[in-house]
């Protein structure tokens, strides 16, 4: 069977693989974690990004680092460029045989001139693609713990603009249509007219009892919401002024907010939270970090590099089935294991019957990925714990792989070799020290601060004078005892300490009862 295709259409699909291709890609209304995984391919394929104002900086980051990154932000007032030039820019783009992502805030085609960009981009002969992204329209509401419907309140909910294009010298809202108190009205861009908004509501019949509610940087940890009625809201936001961006939700079903709001009642929210991991570690802790509400800051005090003498790792690897165990004690040394197997053309077979233990379920996790499961995981990561349970399960004269840092401490191996084991520890990685000349400034913003290792915690210290003093008012949450320790080498007191390995844990710690929460705000 043949499928006709209109000559007046490109092929997009086939275009893909071509030179010159434009994603036109909703980003959401800011919190990472709805971006669609469309949209991350897309990010990742694309070697020109034009991003708006509300781009959130994790989204950003999924672009490869030699992307091309070209801010064309617009807000009220400060406009970098125009909307023709912006157009002219991705077509130009496209046109040269790039494969450009235009990130737009929010979905493509709501409010977004989505349908503009691509109607040039077709009369160019560029070939493009719609990505969709969840309108704010949408969002917002649902972060602020407002059902859009409701069967107790309406059947039927509208979105409008409250900003038209003043060229056009008329409104073409239907006021008398919107006026309905049996549908939610939904206001997006209204901030700067609400006061004539809410008139020409009133004047078409909606009552001033009605319940209002504006929901400003929607899904961010900065989110704010106001609630007040029809009668009263216009007041109200000049009293708190509130202001842009925000979106305006009108109608009974706003009653539903105090029972069911979610995202602002979380125990973090709001909380800004210095992650001190290095970049690559990063990713897991940030995205839970926003799922709890708070705003995560990178500011990573080390990096892992490979070890001085990458040698004795690479013959480990070879020789993986000949000991009894091997011992990772972190996920950085599971993906130093598995990155030098592929460099010698081997993968997890070469474990052979080897058995394997993990210091937590972090590395663990990473075994997993790579297709091995641990035989041993204990229950809280020290390496006495470890030490304990690899005895038990062990004989005497048995050998043991230890796996990890260059700077690994040396208990773990002591208490094998104690009992008769044949230790052999090797270097997988090492850490390195990141200078940081804004990490005070950073850390002083943060109400939070987080600690891996007691290498990040040492780095933090050299890079943050004074750091004791700063930290009188904030609360700080480490992983384990040994880092613990560490801290209060260095003149800190840790608040909240993880004893499970990994941000999962991290996160229950500090969600559980955080002390100094509230003095940190």
């Amino acid at each position: 069977m043949s499928t006709a295709v209109s000559s007046g259409s490109p092929d997009h699909r086939a275009a893909k693989t071509s030179p010159g291709y434009v994603w036109l890609v909703g980003a959401g209304p800011g919190d990472p974690g709805l971006l669609t995984l469309k949209a991350a391919r897309a990010l990742r394929d694309c070697d020109a990004l034009v991003y708006d104002y509300l781009a959130s900086p994790a989204v950003l980051a999924l672009a490869s680092p030699q992307c091309e990154k070209i801010y064309v932000g617009k807000k009220a007032g400060a406009h970098t460029l125009s909307q023709d030039e912006i157009t002219e820019l991705i077509v130009r783009l496209g046109s040269a045989g790039r494969r450009v992502v235009r990130l737009k805030g929010g979905d493509v085609f709501v409010f977004a001139r989505g349908g503009e960009e691509a109607a040039a981009l077709h009369a160019a002969g560029v070939p493009f693609e719609i990505v969709l992204g969840i309108t704010s329209a949408l969002a917002a509401p649902a972060y602020a713990g407002i059902p859009l419907t409701h069967r107790d309140y309406n059947t039927s909910f509208t979105v409008a603009t409250g900003h038209e294009d003043p060229s056009k010298g008329y409104s073409s809202l239907d006021f008398a249509k919107l006026a309905n108190p049996a549908q939610t009205l939904i206001l997006l861009m209204a901030m700067g007219n609400l006061a004539a908004i809410v008139n020409r509501l009133r004047d078409n019949g909606l009552p001033g009892e009605l319940p209002v509610a504006i929901v400003r940087e929607a899904t961010k940890p900065a989110q704010e919401t106001i609630v007040a009625t029809l009668a009263t809201i216009v007041a109200e936001v000049e009293r708190t002024q509130f202001a842009a961006p925000a979106v305006v939700v009108i109608g009974n079903v706003v009653r539903e907010r105090e029972a069911i709001r979610w995202f602002d009642a979380a125990p973090l929210f709001g909380k800004r939270v210095l992650v001190t991991r290095p970049e690559r570690e990063s990713d897991d802790l940030t995205s839970r970090l926003w799922e709890a509400g708070a705003q995560p800051v990178p500011a990573p005090t080390i990096a892992i590099a490979p070890p001085d003498d990458a040698g004795p790792a690479g013959d480990a690897v070879r020789r993986l089935d000949s000991y009894a165990w091997v011992v990772f004690t972190s996920p950085n040394g599971v993906a130093a294991c598995f990155r030098i197997l592929e460099e010698q053309g081997g993968d997890a077979r070469r474990f052979g019957r080897t058995r394997v233990a993990a210091i937590g379920r972090a590395t663990a996790q990473s075994l997993r990925t790579h297709g091995i499961v641990a035989d041993y995981v204990p229950g809280r990561f020290i390496a006495e714990q470890l030490g304990s349970g690899l005895l038990e399960r062990t004989d005497d004269g048995e050998t043991i792989l230890l796996f990890g840092a260059q700077e690994m401490r040396r208990t773990l191996g002591s208490i094998l070799r104690e009992r008769g084991r044949i230790v052999e520890s090797v270097a997988a990685y090492k850490t390195t020290a990141v200078a940081s000349p804004d990490l005070a400034d950073l850390a002083e913003t943060c109400d939070v601060w987080t600690f891996a290792s007691g290498s990040a915690v040492r780095s933090f210290v050299a890079n943050v004078p004074g750091a004791a003093d700063l930290a009188q008012d904030k609360t700080i949450a480490c992983f384990g005892p040994v880092t613990a320790a560490a801290l209060r080498e260095a003149g800190l007191a840790a608040d909240v300490v993880a004893e499970e390995a990994g941000a999962g844990g991290l996160i229950a710690a500090l969600t559980a009862s955080p002390p100094r929460m509230d003095a940190a705000v």
